[in-house]
């Protein structure tokens, strides 16, 4: 089995109280710009993708508060500036970083109570 599986994971979905609050909150953290999708039955936050990729999204739904699973997600520079970033627009830092041979990462919770893997690869 290889270190790091391909395709592992297909889509995430992470549920959040209020929408509009969570896109600024995701978009901050890691500098990432969301997509408002409304053409379905319940409107969405995509997160950026490419054919190639792994991605997924916000929804209005009703968080974890930190008992549902994690979805780790890669940061754009360092996981100590996503974390500090997500501790200033709202979010908790709850441990690390722990260090792995593939990089390192942060627990952080998210203003709804989500945890969430903030990761730097190596």
């Amino acid at each position: 089995m290889p270190t790091v599986p391909e395709n592992a994971l297909v889509w995430c979905e992470i549920p959040v109280s209020n929408l509009a609050d969570a896109m600024v909150f995701y978009a901050t953290v890691l500098d990432w710009e969301l997509t408002l999708d409304e053409t379905g039955p319940n409107p969405v936050a995509f997160f950026p993708m490419t054919e190639s990729s792994v991605a997924g999204h916000l929804y209005p739904g009703k968080p974890g508060k930190g008992a549902g699973p994690t979805v780790h997600l890669a940061v754009p520079d360092t996981a100590e500036a996503a974390a500090a970033r997500a501790e200033a627009a709202g979010g908790t830092r709850v441990m690390g970083p722990i260090t792995i041979p593939a990089g390192q990462f942060i627990y952080i919770l998210d203003p709804d109570g989500n945890s969430v893997g903030l990761f730097e690869a190596a």
